[in-house]
C-alpha cells in the first residue's frame, strides 16, 4: 500500500469518527436543553474530541490535497480545466470548501459554547453549531458520487 492509499483509508476512517462525535454530541446536547441538565465534564470531553476528530480530518485532508492526491494535482495543474469537470471540481472545489468550513463553524461552535455562562447556553450553542457543521459535513462528503 502506497502513502496515498494508506492517507486516503485513514482519512475515510476518521470521518466516521467525526460524524459519530457529531451526532452523539448534537444528540447529548439537545437532551441537556431538554432534561435541564447540568453542563458535565464529560460533555466537554465530548465536545472537545468532536471538534479535535475534526482537526485531524483537516490535516489529513490537507496532506492528500496539497502532497498526495493525483486527482487534485491534476485539478490543480489546470484549474480552469477541472471547473469544466465535474469530478475534478468536486475534488479540488467542492468537498475542500465544504469541509473547511465544517471545521470553522465547529471551532466557533467550541469556543462560544466554552464562553457560554450557563448549561442551556451551552448546550444550545453545541446544538446549533454542531448541527450546521454536521449538515456541512454530510454535504460535502463523497457519498458514492462518481
Amino acid at each position: 500500500m502506497n502513502t496515498y492509499t494508506a492517507f486516503l483509508h485513514i482519512h475515510s476512517a476518521v470521518r466516521w469518527i467525526a460524524l459519530a462525535l457529531a451526532i452523539f454530541v448534537i444528540v447529548k446536547s439537545l437532551m441537556g436543553l431538554g432534561g435541564k441538565s447540568a453542563f458535565g465534564k464529560t460533555d466537554n470531553i465530548f465536545a472537545a474530541s468532536f471538534v479535535g476528530t475534526m482537526h485531524l480530518q483537516l490535516l489529513l485532508g490537507l496532506v492528500l490535497y496539497f502532497f498526495l492526491s493525483p486527482i487534485t494535482e491534476s485539478a490543480l495543474s489546470n484549474f480552469g480545466g477541472a471547473m469544466k469537470n465535474a469530478e475534478l471540481r468536486f475534488w479540488a472545489v467542492e468537498h475542500a470548501s465544504m469541509m473547511v468550513l465544517a471545521v470553522v463553524v465547529a471551532q466557533i461552535g467550541r469556543s462560544k459554547s466554552k464562553k457560554a455562562a450557563d448549561a442551556a447556553k451551552k448546550f444550545k450553542l453545541q446544538a446549533i453549531f454542531f448541527g450546521a457543521a454536521l449538515l456541512l459535513m454530510l454535504a460535502g462528503i463523497p457519498w458514492n458520487r462518481f
